[in-house]
């Protein structure tokens, strides 16, 4: 089983900035896909950046150049740096862990919102 905690949201100011955390525990598989989703209401949940194990980073366009994905493998982390946020970036943050050929995980969700 795999448990996957998020920290580090909250209500930001326009332009403001936030780091997300998501500390994963439990069996993990070493080769693994780690991404940041988020979801506002009304809309579906959708990718917002990812990372592989070893290091391949891939991003929305919408966050392209203001938003940086990385993990600390020995801790079994992945961060998101947000910056310029905007208030399109409100939403519920999700951080999901895929095995490939496995499976996936997800987090409970942590609330970023942004004031304008």
């Amino acid at each position: 089983q795999v448990q996957l905690v998020e920290s580090g949201g909250g209500l930001v100011q326009a332009g403001g900035s936030l780091r997300l955390s998501c500390a994963a525990s439990g069996s993990i598989f070493s080769i693994n896909y780690m991404g940041w989703y988020r979801q506002a209401p009304g809309n579906q949940r959708e990718l917002v950046a990812g990372i592989t194990s070893d290091g391949s980073t891939n991003y929305a366009d919408s966050v392209k150049g203001r938003f940086t994905i990385s993990r600390d493998n020995a801790k079994n982390t992945v961060y998101l740096q947000m910056n310029s946020l905007k208030p399109e970036d409100t939403a519920n943050y999700y951080c999901n862990l895929y095995f490939y050929g496995v499976g996936d995980y997800w987090g409970q969700g942590t609330q970023v919102t942004v004031s304008s």
